[in-house]
This record gives C-alpha cells, structure tokens and sequence, in this order.
C-alpha cells in the first residue's frame, strides 16, 4: 500500500471517529446503556441487548434506523434485559422495520431469554453462536457477519470516542470489519481487495490490510471508509 494512501486512511479515522458524526445512528442506543451502566443504573447485558437490536435493524436509511430502533427500545421501556427475561414480548405480523416483523423480534427475545437464562453476558459467545443461538440464522462459515462484527466493534473498540468499550475480556486486534455493500465499494475504490465475493474471506482480506496501518486496532479502519465514504459520496 502507498504511503499516500496509508496516510490519507489514517487521516479519515482520525477526523471520523468522532461521535459528532454518529447523532444519527444505531450506536446510539447502546451507548445510551453504556452512559446507565457506568454508573450502575442498569447491567451489562441491558447494554448487549440494545446493541443486538440495533445491530439487527440497522440496515437501510439511518433515519429509519433509528425512528425503529427508537420503536422497538421503547417497546421494552428502556429495559431490554427486564423484557427479555419476562416472556412477554410484543409478536404480530406488522412491520417493526422493513421486513422485519414484530413477531422476529419476539423470536430473538425468546432466544435471548434462554442465553441469558445461563449467562450473565454474551461475551464469550462466538460469531456462529450469536448468529445461529440469538439471531436464528442457519449456519454459513462464509457468512461475512456484518451486523454481528459491528456490534464487536462497538462493545471492544475502548478509545473513549465513538465506540463503547464495555467488553473487558476481548481484544480489539481480533475485530473484523462490518461488511456491507458501501464498505466493500469503498475497500474495492481505495484497492483494500479486488474480491468479488461479500464474504467472510473479504472480510479478513480488508481487515489484514487495515492491520498493516492499525496494528492493534485493525477496526479503526472502518472510520476511514466511512471517511471515504462521506468525501467522495455513499
């Protein structure tokens, strides 16, 4: 990788990872959590559980990620992990976000009550067993897990910026990068990976190349890309 570029990625997250560019975003709700359970307002898996929500919702305009995340944590009355736990949950065939249905986000409720019935936090779980055991998605190694590794992000990255560090016992350096469409077109026009296929070995190729700028922190590289994506137009 040129220096030029090496440079101008590290000068995107510098100016990105910034939480002025994230009032408008799923992070949000987890890190309204984060600031309770900082200072023992509410527990760990309160903040978890918010963040698998939004993370599952957060496909399409973020205003509409947000207006339904809002939905769904109202539902819940700010207290995801009370809810969760109570087995009663709001399951009907309307619309909760585009096509996810109410009736989904009761599912994921069941199967997080039946996690958390043994666990006081997903920490440990890995990325098929959050896929597969919470979301209830069939198993696919190839999967790239975008919603799923945006989630570690926010729960391990610790800089005190953006991101919320509440996971203690994860490593930021075995975060992969949340790949969507917009990330992969970004990686592709900066030259991070000439891949075609969305998967997951696209996942590692993008986030080996981050790790040669961001040695201990390969995620820092998704504030470049959105950097890239915010000057040249997402």
């Amino acid at each position: 990788m040129e220096n030029s570029v090496k440079e101008q990625l590290i000068g995107w997250a510098e100016e990105y990872n910034d939480p002025k560019y994230f009032q408008e975003d799923p992070i949000i709700f987890p890190a309204e959590m984060a600031k309770k359970y900082r200072c023992g307002e509410c527990s760990l898996a309160d903040v978890e559980i918010a963040a698998l929500i939004a993370a599952h919702l957060a496909w399409g305009r973020r205003s509409m990620i947000v207006r339904d995340c809002t939905r769904a944590l109202d539902e819940m009355e700010w207290r995801p992990y009370e809810y969760v736990m109570s087995g009663d949950y709001r399951d009907e065939d309307a619309s909760l976000h585009r096509t996810v249905k109410w009736s989904e986000f009761a599912e994921i409720c069941r199967r997080l009550k039946a996690v958390y019935s043994g666990t006081d936090s997903i920490e440990k779980l890995s990325n098929r067993d959050i896929r597969c055991m919470i979301f209830g998605r069939k198993e696919d190694p190839k999967a790239p897990d975008k919603k799923i590794n945006m989630m570690r992000r926010w729960m391990v990255r610790d800089d005190g910026k953006v991101d919320l560090g509440v996971w203690k016992n994860s490593d930021k350096k075995d975060l992969l990068i949340p790949l969507d469409v917009h990330v992969y077109d970004e990686a592709v026009a900066i030259g991070l990976t000439s891949r075609r296929q969305k998967d997951i070995v696209t996942v590692r190729e993008i986030t080996d190349a981050f790790r040669e700028i961001f040695p201990d922190d390969p995620c820092k590289g998704d504030f470049s890309l959105f950097g890239y994506g915010v000057t040249h137009g997402r």
